[in-house]
């Protein structure tokens, strides 16, 4: 089950293919991001994935974000997320990622809660 204060931890290093010029979202070699959100969300759904049942899984459905600071290649950069908020299927996280230097974005993101296979049914019939 999950409950609010879950927590969560990931980190990488950002190499050229994590860059703003290497993805097309910029063109300046340095930590993009739509990369930085795809690790706040990984971080999201990595925390829950223990406290799901079995054949569920979770999808993202909102961002809010900011990214406050630039990080150049070869940093290393962790995100932690907190659960803040439960609703029947939707989970609120508390989303932060950071390099040695402090904050480099920080905002919140849901994701629902989903059954696998009647997901997987109702995406075939689109």
């Amino acid at each position: 089950m999950v409950e609010i204060g879950i927590k969560g931890r990931q980190e990488l290093v950002v190499s050229k293919e994590l860059t703003a010029k290497h993805i097309g979202s910029g063109a300046v070699l340095v930590f993009a991001t739509p990369m930085m959100i795809s690790l706040m969300e990984k971080t999201s759904q990595m925390s829950v994935k223990p406290y799901l049942e079995a054949g569920q899984e979770t999808v993202g459905t909102h961002v809010d974000v900011s990214h406050d600071s630039a990080v150049p290649v070869g940093r290393k950069v962790w995100c932690e997320s907190e659960v803040i908020d439960v609703d029947r299927r939707k989970i609120t996280f508390k989303v932060a990622v950071y390099d040695d230097n402090g904050i480099v974005g920080q905002g919140t993101h849901e994701r629902f809660i989903i059954d696998v296979k009647k997901f997987s049914e109702k995406l075939a019939s689109r």
